[in-house]
Protein backbone atom coordinates (compact mmCIF):
# COMPACT_ATOMS: atom_id res chain seq x y z
CA UNK A 1 0.00 0.00 0.00
CA UNK A 2 0.59 3.44 -1.15
CA UNK A 3 0.20 6.68 0.72
CA UNK A 4 -1.01 9.26 -1.91
CA UNK A 5 -2.13 13.22 -1.25
CA UNK A 6 -5.51 14.76 -2.55
CA UNK A 7 -3.80 15.28 -5.54
CA UNK A 8 -3.05 12.21 -6.89
CA UNK A 9 -6.47 10.60 -6.02
CA UNK A 10 -7.87 13.62 -7.84
CA UNK A 11 -5.99 12.61 -10.93
CA UNK A 12 -7.84 9.15 -10.94
CA UNK A 13 -10.93 10.78 -11.29
CA UNK A 14 -10.28 13.68 -13.34
CA UNK A 15 -8.63 14.81 -16.47
CA UNK A 16 -5.59 16.49 -15.11
CA UNK A 17 -1.87 16.79 -16.37
CA UNK A 18 -0.31 13.02 -15.08
CA UNK A 19 -3.24 11.32 -14.57
CA UNK A 20 -2.76 8.51 -16.73
CA UNK A 21 0.86 8.17 -14.88
CA UNK A 22 -0.78 8.42 -11.72
CA UNK A 23 -3.69 5.97 -12.73
CA UNK A 24 -1.01 3.67 -14.01
CA UNK A 25 0.71 3.76 -10.62
CA UNK A 26 -2.38 3.18 -8.80
CA UNK A 27 -3.41 0.49 -10.47
CA UNK A 28 0.08 -1.47 -10.17
CA UNK A 29 -0.26 -0.58 -6.49
CA UNK A 30 -4.12 -1.63 -6.04
CA UNK A 31 -4.37 -0.35 -2.59
CA UNK A 32 -3.46 3.11 -1.69
CA UNK A 33 -4.25 5.04 1.73
CA UNK A 34 -4.77 9.07 2.81
CA UNK A 35 -5.50 10.66 5.21
CA UNK A 36 -9.45 10.74 5.98
CA UNK A 37 -9.42 14.72 5.45
CA UNK A 38 -8.21 13.62 1.89
CA UNK A 39 -11.88 12.80 1.48
CA UNK A 40 -13.27 16.33 2.12
CA UNK A 41 -10.31 17.96 0.13
CA UNK A 42 -11.36 15.38 -3.04
CA UNK A 43 -15.26 16.47 -2.41
CA UNK A 44 -14.37 19.66 -2.45
CA UNK A 45 -11.79 19.45 -5.62
CA UNK A 46 -14.65 17.24 -7.98
CA UNK A 47 -17.15 20.02 -6.83
CA UNK A 48 -14.63 22.98 -7.98
CA UNK A 49 -14.27 20.98 -11.32
CA UNK A 50 -18.40 20.75 -11.12
CA UNK A 51 -18.65 25.38 -10.67
CA UNK A 52 -15.73 25.94 -13.12
CA UNK A 53 -16.92 24.33 -15.72
CA UNK A 54 -13.93 22.20 -16.11
CA UNK A 55 -16.74 18.91 -16.13
CA UNK A 56 -20.65 18.82 -16.74
CA UNK A 57 -23.50 17.40 -14.49
CA UNK A 58 -23.10 14.55 -16.30
CA UNK A 59 -19.38 13.92 -15.66
CA UNK A 60 -19.84 15.23 -12.01
CA UNK A 61 -22.18 12.19 -11.62
CA UNK A 62 -20.32 9.38 -13.29
CA UNK A 63 -17.14 10.68 -11.52
CA UNK A 64 -19.16 10.07 -7.81
CA UNK A 65 -20.66 6.83 -9.26
CA UNK A 66 -17.16 5.84 -9.99
CA UNK A 67 -15.88 6.85 -6.26
CA UNK A 68 -18.46 4.81 -4.81
CA UNK A 69 -17.54 2.05 -6.95
CA UNK A 70 -14.22 2.20 -5.75
CA UNK A 71 -14.81 3.20 -2.17
CA UNK A 72 -17.22 -0.50 -2.02
CA UNK A 73 -14.15 -2.49 -3.40
CA UNK A 74 -11.99 -0.86 -0.91
CA UNK A 75 -9.25 1.15 -3.20
CA UNK A 76 -8.74 4.00 -0.93
CA UNK A 77 -8.19 3.36 2.65
CA UNK A 78 -9.22 6.84 4.88
CA UNK A 79 -6.32 7.04 7.77
CA UNK A 80 -8.10 8.31 10.69
CA UNK A 81 -7.63 12.18 11.99
CA UNK A 82 -7.42 12.24 16.07
CA UNK A 83 -6.23 14.92 18.24
CA UNK A 84 -2.93 12.94 18.61
CA UNK A 85 -2.21 13.27 14.73
CA UNK A 86 -3.53 17.21 14.75
CA UNK A 87 -1.20 17.98 17.24
CA UNK A 88 1.62 16.42 15.86
CA UNK A 89 1.00 18.55 12.44
CA UNK A 90 1.00 21.53 14.58
CA UNK A 91 4.12 20.99 16.40
CA UNK A 92 6.20 20.31 12.91
CA UNK A 93 5.29 23.99 12.58
CA UNK A 94 7.38 25.44 15.88
CA UNK A 95 10.51 23.28 14.02
CA UNK A 96 10.03 24.80 10.78
CA UNK A 97 12.89 27.87 9.82
CA UNK A 98 10.58 31.23 8.86
CA UNK A 99 11.31 30.47 5.55
CA UNK A 100 9.65 26.79 4.86
CA UNK A 101 6.57 27.48 3.12
CA UNK A 102 4.05 24.59 4.05
CA UNK A 103 0.57 24.35 4.18
CA UNK A 104 -1.70 23.57 7.31
CA UNK A 105 -3.18 20.24 4.57
CA UNK A 106 -0.16 19.47 3.67
CA UNK A 107 1.51 18.93 7.21
CA UNK A 108 -1.61 17.15 7.99
CA UNK A 109 -0.97 14.55 5.25
CA UNK A 110 2.48 14.47 5.80
CA UNK A 111 1.94 13.94 9.79
CA UNK A 112 -0.07 10.98 8.92
CA UNK A 113 1.62 9.21 6.31
CA UNK A 114 4.90 9.66 9.05
CA UNK A 115 2.20 8.22 11.81
CA UNK A 116 1.24 5.29 10.19
CA UNK A 117 4.64 4.02 8.99
CA UNK A 118 5.05 5.20 5.23
CA UNK A 119 8.25 6.04 4.18
CA UNK A 120 7.36 7.31 0.76
CA UNK A 121 4.17 9.63 0.11
CA UNK A 122 3.00 10.32 -3.54
CA UNK A 123 2.23 13.99 -4.70
CA UNK A 124 3.06 16.68 -7.57
CA UNK A 125 2.99 19.00 -4.90
CA UNK A 126 5.79 20.41 -4.95
CA UNK A 127 5.72 22.52 -1.44
CA UNK A 128 3.90 19.00 0.00
CA UNK A 129 7.19 17.07 -1.64
CA UNK A 130 9.48 19.86 -0.27
CA UNK A 131 7.85 19.21 3.48
CA UNK A 132 8.36 15.51 3.20
CA UNK A 133 11.78 15.08 4.20
CA UNK A 134 11.11 17.35 7.58
CA UNK A 135 8.48 14.26 8.36
CA UNK A 136 11.24 11.99 7.65
CA UNK A 137 9.62 10.89 4.27
CA UNK A 138 10.73 10.91 0.58
CA UNK A 139 8.52 12.66 -1.54
CA UNK A 140 7.80 10.78 -4.63
CA UNK A 141 6.36 11.93 -7.95
CA UNK A 142 5.63 10.06 -10.92
CA UNK A 143 4.13 12.69 -13.20
CA UNK A 144 7.64 14.60 -13.62
CA UNK A 145 8.93 18.10 -13.31
CA UNK A 146 6.63 19.57 -9.61
CA UNK A 147 4.37 22.07 -10.11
Amino acid sequence: MIYFDTAYIAKCYLNEHGSDEVRRLAVREGRIACCEFGRLELAASIHRNLRDCVITRAQYRVILKQFDSDEANQIWTWLPVATELLARAATAFRRLKPDVYLRSADALHLACAAEHGFREIWSDDRRLLDGARRFKIKGRNVIGPIR
